[in-house]
């Protein structure tokens, strides 16, 4: 069917009323927006395990939406995407790369530009220029080969070939390196300051291209070269008013939106987004292409304070999720890979790819060896600094908008932005491995068996918070175990921070202020530089007491958030590492509010790989009924006053021990030990527990398949009870407990309200009585049995509860298990064996249970 495009309608009546809604604008814009964000999100979930960023995805599945795959049938072509709807789709596709652009310009940072120093400059320079020169050689051979080339200009048609050969994508770069750890190393932060001020010269011999191409193409009508002059003198002269008139202007918005001013007025949101539309309608009346614009009144926006994350809060999401991916698919649909056929175009795609991967490693690689940088960071650089992905198609879509591209040259470039994002995650990952050595400090755990009370000068403990609601109890916490001038206390603080392909997990970084790979330290911060309000609640705790608090920042995605955690435990030679649940109430509340099932996943990871002990921290709103802390003038510190440590035996309940005795050294906290004992006649029953690998571990508790010695076990038990009373004789309470019901028993504990604080094991190396409740349906098994009843809803428990697993290579192996009953009892009955004979093939050893 043909349509005059001015006869369009943007709405239909109705199938019942005979019309297709695929013949009217906007039904048809929502059908190929639902098409192209179904493909591109499959794609990108099928390239996950690659590690390819989401722009791999988006430029794939624009490509297999056009002419090249799916196109190829004409009935489809003409449905789903007519000719008639190309300027529709285009158009909005514009409006969200209009505002991506702004995103990109607030991601970067022009200080850190400047900061960066000569190394970063030169390499930035060299990876530029070659690439542009080689760029030239590359326009001669395609001008002389391709059909149609030489009807472009020859002046803009080199330069948008050397801006497609030495452009870097900062956006994609900045993701890439937070996947593969590199975002803080030395590699990385070169990188990123080269790739930024990459960017900038980018956009600016973009303009330059496009002024020349508005020059007309040859054998075309000819303009006057002033008008090339006057478009590149008004452009300037643009920047130059951004930065000297509207970037103070934005710095003031952004000051009346600080928090001293009641937060972020919606009028200056709104101003702000009519300014980027401005800024774009401003460069495209020059003759530079409006996305120009946009990215100028980006860079003028102060990255220092809450306005610039408001903004990404506001327009990321829509922009980057729903309208982006819009402008890949009128991308694909623009290219056509048939129309590189025969062996001479194939070869042209070998040259060009050949050409630009050779200028830009080559450049960078060279200038890296000059600055005394090893071979493998240099040549790792090079790798990075050959990323191409959205903005290269940008440029792209603007020569063939421009009519320097025809289609074939268009199809070459596109596939050679693909394979050159493509091939920089698995190439670096080849090359490029940061040395993760394995520390040799041996004090992993607070107990140990001939010394079970520490006689370390220095605890140092690792506290991972996911954002400022975890920081009040999570210090109360800290706090009820603050160091003595004989035991002093060194605190790492990681805040946790989820990387994603949003434009916050970037300005996160340039933000964070830590050291200490893969981190970024903020110890030392420049002068106005707005501080995250984590580092400053704890920077401000460790001024009140004997505290040396370091805190840090952690940007990754959750999948390896763990790999952070752990490496830095190890690097920081930490004792003991404190997570947060994923759960957090407040205080007096029964029901936790879930802040993200990924969390639970990376607790559980970090559980089996830590380096030293683990606790887990579930928060009830600890120590906000609390004493305040003697001397904590400047600022409210409380503590739990009432601690209960519930004691049934083995590794991970005498390190709850050990904690709990350092917590009994606070003279503001009373600290009672509750230890169940068997009841008599017990010591006969014949259940074991066999390990059943096929159960579930998230519904099923886990128990470690170690091989032990049950009546040394006994005796450390013994040993360290025996140790606690003698030596905290006066300063805590101790009590023995026999119970008939473990479960009532330990819920007695959480809700009598006699305690803020219960401190427990995890329990891998059961007792008798905690193996009773192997088989009990499981809410969250990475607790263990006694711990997951008292974090689990519906018990009524109000008390907050820190379980604590001991670091031990001999408890790594752990698997689910099923109850075996011997011939001589009942097939319900929940007692355990202690047999101390060796147990059938495939059982737990008996000294388990």
């Amino acid at each position: 069917m043909v349509f005059n495009i001015t006869s369009i309608k943007a709405a239909s009546n109705g199938a019942w009323q005979g019309d297709n809604p695929l013949n009217y604008a906007f039904p048809l814009l929502i059908i190929q927006t639902v098409l192209v964000l179904f493909v591109s999100r499959s794609l990108a979930f099928l390239l996950k395990p690659l590690r390819q960023p989401k722009v791999i995805a988006e430029i794939v599945g624009g490509i297999l939406l056009g002419p090249s795959a799916l196109g190829r049938n004409k009935v489809y072509l003409d449905r789903v995407f007519p000719s008639w709807s190309a300027p529709i789709l285009e158009t909005v596709a514009s409006i969200g790369l209009l505002f991506f652009l702004f995103l990109v310009g607030l991601e970067l940072d022009l200080t850190s530009i400047r900061r960066s120093g000569k190394r970063a400059f030169s390499i930035a320079a060299a990876g530029i220029s070659l690439p542009f020169v080689s760029g030239i050689g590359v326009a001669i051979v395609l001008r002389k080969t391709v059909d149609g080339a030489e009807d472009v200009g020859f002046p803009q048609f080199v330069v948008f070939m050397g801006v497609a050969l030495s452009i870097t994508a900062f956006p994609v770069l900045a993701r890439i390196l937070a996947e593969l750890k590199l975002l803080t190393t030395r590699v990385g932060e070169t990188a990123m300051a080269a790739a930024a001020f990459n960017d900038v010269v980018a956009w600016v011999l973009l303009a330059l291209a496009v002024a020349l191409a508005g020059n007309g193409a040859e054998g075309g009508p000819k303009k006057s070269p002033l008008v090339s002059v006057w478009v590149l003198l008004s452009g300037a002269a643009f920047v130059v008013f951004m930065m000297v008139v509207i970037r103070p202007a934005m710095a003031w918005v952004a000051r009346r939106c600080s928090p001293e001013h009641e937060g972020v007025d919606e009028a200056y949101i709104c101003l702000t987004l009519a300014g980027v539309l401005i800024s774009g309608f401003m460069t495209d009346l020059i003759g530079i292409h409006a996305i120009f614009g946009a990215f100028v009144f980006g860079l003028a926006i102060p990255k220092e304070g809450v306005f610039a994350g408001r903004l990404i809060e506001r327009i990321e999401d829509f922009v980057s999720g729903l309208l982006l991916p819009l402008y890949f698919a009128s991308s694909g649909l623009k290219t056509d890979v048939a129309k590189i056929r025969g062996a001479a175009s194939w070869g042209l795609l070998a040259l060009v790819i050949a050409v630009a991967c050779a200028g830009k490693i080559f450049g960078t690689f060279a200038v890296a060896m000059m600055n005394k940088i090893p071979v493998r960071e240099a040549l790792t650089l090079g790798l990075l600094m050959n990323t191409k992905g959205l903005v290269e198609l940008i440029v792209l879509n603007i020569g063939k908008e421009k009519k320097v591209l025809n289609d074939e040259i268009f199809a070459i470039l596109v596939l050679m932005a693909l394979f050159t994002t493509f091939m920089t995650t698995p190439t670096v990952m080849a090359v490029y491995k940061p040395a993760r050595g394995i520390s040799p400090y041996t004090r992993r755990k607070l107990q140990s068996e001939s010394s079970p009370i520490s006689k370390d000068k220095v605890l140092r403990l690792l506290a991972c918070v996911h954002g400022p609601g975890n920081v009040p109890s999570l210090i109360n916490l800290i706090e009820s175990t603050r160091a003595t001038k004989k035991s002093p206390l060194k605190l790492y603080v990681m805040h946790l921070v989820e990387l994603t392909e949003r434009s916050s997990s970037i300005i996160m970084v340039h933000r964070a202020r830590k050291n200490g790979f893969p981190l970024i330290n903020t110890k030392k911060h420049r002068k106005g530089e707005s501080q995250d309000r984590v580092s400053i609640a704890f920077e401000a705790y460790g001024q009140l007491g004997r505290v040396d608090v370091r805190p840090m920042t952690a940007i990754s995605a959750l999948q390896t958030m763990h790999e952070d955690i752990c490496h830095v435990a190890e690097e920081k030679r930490v004792t003991m590492l404190i997570l947060p649940f994923h759960k957090r109430g407040e205080e007096g509340d029964v029901e936790m509010e879930n802040v993200g099932p990924g969390w639970r996943t990376v607790n559980q990871r970090v559980l089996k790989d830590a380096p030293c002990s683990v606790a887990l921290f579930v928060d009830r709103g600890l120590g906000c009924g609390g004493q305040q802390t003697p001397g904590a003038t400047s600022a409210s510190v409380n503590i739990a006053q009432g601690v209960c440590v519930v004691f049934f035996g083995g590794p991970d309940d005498r390190e709850a021990l050990e904690f709990g005795g350092r917590m009994a050294e606070h003279p503001g906290v009373t600290v009672t030990v509750v230890r169940f004992v068997e009841k008599d006649g017990n010591g006969n029953d014949g259940v074991i527990l066999k390990p059943t690998p096929d159960k579930c571990t998230d519904t099923n508790y886990s128990f470690s398949t170690a091989v032990m010695d049950r009546e040394r076990e006994l005796e450390l038990d013994e040993t360290a009870i025996a140790e606690f009373r003698k030596r905290w004789n006066g300063l805590s309470t101790y009590i023995e407990k026999k119970a008939s019901n473990v479960v009532e028993s330990v819920l007695s504990i959480g809700k009598g309200g006699e305690y803020e604080l219960i401190v427990v094991g995890k329990g891998r190396f059961p007792s008798k009585m905690v193996a009773s409740l192997a088989e009990h349906t499981a809410e969250h098994a990475e607790l263990g049995p006694i711990g997951d009843i008292l974090a689990s809803s519906g018990h009524g428990v109000n008390s907050s509860v820190l379980v604590i697993q001991q670091h031990d290579i001999v408890h790594a192996n752990e698997a689910p298990v099923s109850k075996v009953f011997s011939s001589e009892h009942q097939e319900g009955s929940t007692s355990t064996s202690y047999n101390a004979s060796p147990m059938k093939e495939n059982l737990v050893p008996s000294n388990l249970v």
